[in-house]
């Protein structure tokens, strides 16, 4: 009896061993999470005429159920089977529709891109340190996940009846809910995105550090456009995933 009271002791503690081997969690990998960056291996890859979707499998993050795997998209681009990438951020969309595959997928998270290093993040880091909480690619994003937007040298003729971005920026509780209309040379396009095109404007203007404005819309720009736009006035747009725009313009259309 006693042989057998130690064996189902040895067995105990060989089992608590295994959990705690499996729980520790790579000090790399928990390092980059503090900081929001995900460690995914690709477990299948579709190829698109845009947009190159990944099925990933999350490595070291303890909340994530070690079997879950998340359908990701990104511009078109290489990788294989098994490889480690890396990503922070992103726009989740829930049964998101590709008519392109004929494919309803739960949940797709848009990303810019997938790194196969985690050295993008040195960068970020450092523009954190320097900028307070301003962590992102966008002026107006606040604790997002993509680099500093870098402000472009333009000049643009003001329109009649328009508004300068740097006033959008200072005035933005009056202009919160209204139509308004903006000019600016288009600094970056990404196309369908949560059923929308994504575009950044700047017109050479600028209010306590703040340049560039997003706009989304069914339009489409290419980037060194100059375009005049019309649309809503949000505040304070929170789309999960870190992504808080202190000022958006939604629903917006090209005019002349």
């Amino acid at each position: 009896m006693r042989v057998y009271s130690n064996i189902l002791k040895l067995i105990f503690i060989g089992l608590i061993g295994l959990v705690g081997c499996k729980s520790k969690m790579d000090p790399k990998q928990a390092e980059l999470l503090k900081i929001g960056v995900h460690t995914v291996t690709v477990q299948e890859i579709i190829q698109t005429s845009q947009y190159t979707y990944f099925r990933l499998k999350e490595e070291g993050n303890p909340q994530v159920n070690e079997k879950d795997t998340l359908w990701a998209a990104v511009p078109k681009t290489d990788s294989k089977i098994g490889e480690t990438l890396y990503y922070k951020g992103g726009y989740p969309m829930k049964d998101f529709v590709s008519k392109e595959l004929n494919r309803t997928f739960k949940e797709v998270l848009f990303l810019d891109n997938l790194s196969k290093t985690s050295d993008f993040v040195k960068k970020e880091m450092a523009e954190v340190s320097a900028h307070g909480n301003m962590s992102s690619s966008d002026s107006n994003v606040m604790n997002g996940a993509k680099p500093k937007m870098t402000k472009i040298e333009v000049k643009i003729d003001p329109i009649a009846g328009g508004v300068k971005i740097a006033d959008l920026y200072a005035k933005k509780a009056s202009y919160s809910g209204k139509t308004i209309k903006v000019k600016g040379q288009v600094t970056k396009f990404s196309p369908d995105i949560m059923e929308k095109n994504w575009i950044h404007i700047q017109d050479g203007t600028e209010s306590e550090g703040k340049f560039d404005l997003t706009i989304t819309g069914k339009f489409t720009a290419k980037v060194g456009d100059i375009v005049t736009l019309e649309g809503k006035i949000a505040l304070n747009k929170d789309l999960g995933y870190d992504y808080f725009y202190e000022v958006i313009m939604e629903d917006a259309k090209i005019v002349k």
